[in-house]
């Protein structure tokens, strides 16, 4: 059998803060996900997003640091317009978020974006242009 992608996981700081985060990208987290170490919300086609607090990624890489040099990347979130790409940007940006990039016109043909989680993450958001 050939190694299948399954799972991508992120990890943050403030789980709480985090679920309430992702659930806005439409990722069903279980109740009382914020009070959990580990959590998963299921992904079409059966993969797994989940969320890791820092003291789980320590747990068994006791010198694992978050990224500076750089970012760590957590997807890319397809919405329904070029308008909702704004929108979810905007609620994203109230709900602990960063810019890292705001809303443009790609010139490949999408309203992309780019905003960081909590915790540093960048998250992309996109939809196609019209007449694309």
């Amino acid at each position: 059998m050939s190694p299948q992608f399954d799972f991508l996981g992120v990890a943050v700081s403030d789980m709480a803060r985090s679920v309430a985060f992702y659930r806005r990208l439409g990722l069903e987290f279980p109740e009382g996900a914020e009070t959990e170490q580990h959590v998963e919300a299921p992904l079409p086609g059966g993969m797994r997003y989940a969320l890791d607090a820092e003291e789980v990624m320590r747990s068994f890489d006791p010198e694992w640091r978050r990224p500076t040099d750089g970012y760590a990347g957590g997807g890319a979130f397809r919405c329904d317009s070029p308008a909702e790409v704004d929108q979810v940007y905007g609620e994203l940006l109230a709900r602990g978020g960063s810019a890292h990039k705001e809303p443009w016109d790609a010139f490949w043909g999408q309203r992309y974006a780019q905003v960081k989680d909590p915790d540093g993450t960048v998250i992309d958001l996109y939809a196609p242009l019209p007449d694309s």
